[in-house]
């Protein structure tokens, strides 16, 4: 394995081009009262403490004094102690965090990108919507109202599906309504978002068709409606089994969405259940519709890996600023993340490259030849000498 004067993670912190980061800081003023503790420092601290996976800011802190022979190569003058950091998780504006994470998804989305088959035929941006809830201590978070006795925080994203990482994403309480956040958002002509039932609001749908956006989702199933037309399934596939045009019925539907619509029957399996899928594109294949909301599975899968491999279940401040500081750092180790597998020779699955990552963050080793040849070749057994 080729050898390093960097450890693994100063080589994965070099992606992050620091001029840009500089501009940033500038912007939002935030090494002002930083109690010596620089805003790379901040971040460094809480990107440590994601691959890493550490429990608490005394983690944070003896890990870091562990690789004091490497803080010249992290580029920390020191490393901060427990106190400093809950300050600055406390004070220091999550806004630069949150900045930080799209200007990184600016810089790397060309080495992000991946040919994804209906989105290329279809030639269209293809954004997935959705949220996902994280619950919390309502005696420790009370700012995160969700339920009486209970506290939550609620992430709400819109994921490209190029590259399958948040184009948008918003922090809220556990309260607010998925359409509540999507209505003030809006999308480029001609692109195509998928969402589920809870995005179901006909008035706000029939913005989005008005501006030239297309949309797929479920219709609910109390929801009536009329056929107006019936369309043969030209399909390969046993599970598709109704292609239908459909008028809304009732004043309040009908006046919010006056205009047709298709409707797709999928069954699924798993459920065991027909799933009404609706759009307002009345030209796609039923077969396009149904695998377009397929992909909605895509920003399942972002969700389920955020909770399960970074650190957002538990956190290390009980402020809105801390929590919201220590999810955008989850979002960034992330999406370094997925950088590094996206560039990498070796078919790595993301749990995979995060686990060993952390078996050698510390290593001195080449990342770009860690990351294509994980694995040393064993050694071939000398050939056998024939004594006959």
């Amino acid at each position: 394995m080729p050898q390093s004067k960097l450890n693994l993670f100063a080589q994965l912190l070099e992606r992050i081009d620091r001029s840009s980061f500089k501009k940033l800081v500038k912007k939002h003023q935030s090494d002002k009262h930083a109690k010596g503790i620089s805003t790379w420092t901040h971040f460094v601290s809480m990107v440590f403490m994601q691959l890493g996976h550490l429990d608490s800011l005394r983690d944070i802190q003896n890990g870091l004094r562990s690789l004091s022979a490497s803080k010249n190569h992290l580029n920390i003058a020191k490393v901060p102690s427990k106190s400093s950091l809950s300050y600055l998780n406390a004070n220091r504006n999550a806004d630069f965090f949150e900045d930080l994470y799209f200007d990184l998804l600016t810089q790397l989305e060309p080495s992000l990108k991946r040919q994804r088959q209906y989105a290329k035929r279809l030639k269209r941006k293809v954004f997935l919507m959705d949220s996902s809830i994280i619950p919390l201590c309502l005696s420790l978070f009370d700012w995160a109202k969700y339920r009486t006795s209970k506290g939550a925080l609620k992430l709400h994203a819109v994921l490209d599906y190029d590259h399958g990482l948040p184009s948008y994403a918003y922090l809220s309480d556990g309260k607010m309504a998925d359409i509540n956040a999507a209505k003030p958002l809006s999308f480029s002509a001609g692109s195509v978002l998928v969402v589920d039932r809870g995005y179901v609001d006909f008035e706000w749908l029939f913005n989005l068709d008005s501006k030239g956006v297309f949309f797929v989702t479920r219709l609910k199933s109390n929801q009536h409606f009329e056929a107006v037309a019936d369309a043969p399934i030209k399909s390969k596939n046993p599970n598709l089994d109704m292609d239908q045009d459909i008028r809304l019925t009732g004043d309040t539907a009908q006046k919010a969405y006056p205009k047709k619509l298709r409707l797709v029957h999928v069954w699924d399996p798993e459920r065991k259940a027909y799933l009404k899928i609706i759009t307002n594109n009345l030209s796609w294949t039923a077969d396009t519709v149904a695998e377009l909301y397929k992909a909605r599975w895509d920003i399942e899968v972002f969700f389920k890996h955020l909770k399960q491999l970074f650190r957002v279940k538990s956190f290390v401040g009980t402020s809105a600023n801390a929590v919201r500081i220590q999810m955008w750092c989850a979002m960034i180790a992330m999406l370094l993340l997925r950088y590094l597998k996206n560039k990498a020779k070796y078919p790595w699955h993301l749990s995979n490259l995060i686990t060993f990552l952390r078996l050698n963050l510390y290593s001195k080793i080449s990342l770009e030849g860690w990351i294509n040849k994980p694995f040393e070749e064993p050694e071939k057994p000398p050939a056998q000498i024939a004594l006959f």
